[in-house]
């Protein structure tokens, strides 16, 4: 990751803080959250359920406003990122289309800013290629299984070619088997992409597998507890799962849940 050993900053929050209202009481999400991460840079928010890690996600991508604190995207707002487009999303469910073929909800975005045809059916190609579905184009999305149709929705997300991509727990629905060949896959379309991305998880195997650097939410209330540098070299492999790095790895995050590593 060359542009991210530079450290240009991408996306910084300082001292972030989101409060909710909830029958009568306040209700802290996140609490005093900060960090940086590069341009270019793969890192992963991890924790259990209820830490604030799709609230945080969230506000990245200017879907919520913070309570407190200050967030910075390529130095400028949040707001003026999304209005830029220089943001892609990708949810835990593909939230495809089914009387859209395959290319089609691919080249809906491009679409709705008015791309022409030859143009955006071009780009969905070389998406569907990317992704390794082209032979899928005319299919409808209920015709796919369920990692295909995440690839689809990543594709989709890519076809504005976005600076940052932000992922919500993609892969949390499918087994065990298909997101370990998904992670391998996602990492090699990153490769050639090179954008930032963010992804969302609470596993810690795929954070490690994934991440150049893994934050560490621990929650009640949401709080950045620990940032664990992963220092496996890339490309990654499916053996590195089983090296003694790979399990010091998990046993250094497991620690710091505990708060500090």
């Amino acid at each position: 990751m060359e542009a991210a050993a530079h450290f240009i900053p991408e996306i910084q929050l300082d001292h972030v803080t989101m409060e909710y209202e909830s029958d009568a009481a306040r209700v802290t999400a996140l609490q005093d959250v900060s960090l940086t991460i590069a341009k270019g840079e793969f890192v992963s928010l991890l924790g259990p359920s209820g830490c604030g890690k799709t609230t945080l996600l969230r506000i990245m991508a200017d879907l919520a406003e913070p309570t407190g604190g200050d967030l910075k995207v390529a130095g400028g707002s949040a707001r003026e990122a999304r209005l830029a487009q220089k943001y892609g999303i990708v949810f835990q469910s593909p939230v495809l289309y089914d009387w859209r073929r395959v290319k089609s909800n691919i080249t809906l975005p491009l679409e709705l800013k008015g791309v022409p045809r030859a143009e955006r059916n071009k780009r969905a190609m070389e998406l569907l290629e990317l992704v390794g579905l082209a032979k899928f184009a005319n299919h409808y999305p209920w015709q796919l299984s369920g990692g295909m149709q995440q690839r689809v929705a990543i594709a989709r997300a890519l076809a504005m070619e976005p600076e940052i991509l932000l992922m919500d727990e993609p892969f949390s629905a499918l087994d065990e088997f298909n997101r370990e060949r998904l992670n391998e896959e996602l990492l090699s379309i990153w490769s050639k992409v090179q954008n930032t991305v963010v992804f969302v998880t609470h596993s810690i195997p795929e954070a490690i597998f994934l991440s150049d650097r893994v934050f560490v939410l621990s929650p009640h209330p949401g709080r950045l507890s620990a940032v664990v540098d992963i220092p496996l070299p890339r490309p990654r492999t499916k053996e590195m799962r089983n090296s003694e790095e790979f399990f010091r790895l998990i046993a250094r995050i497991r620690d710091s849940f505990e708060g500090g590593v």
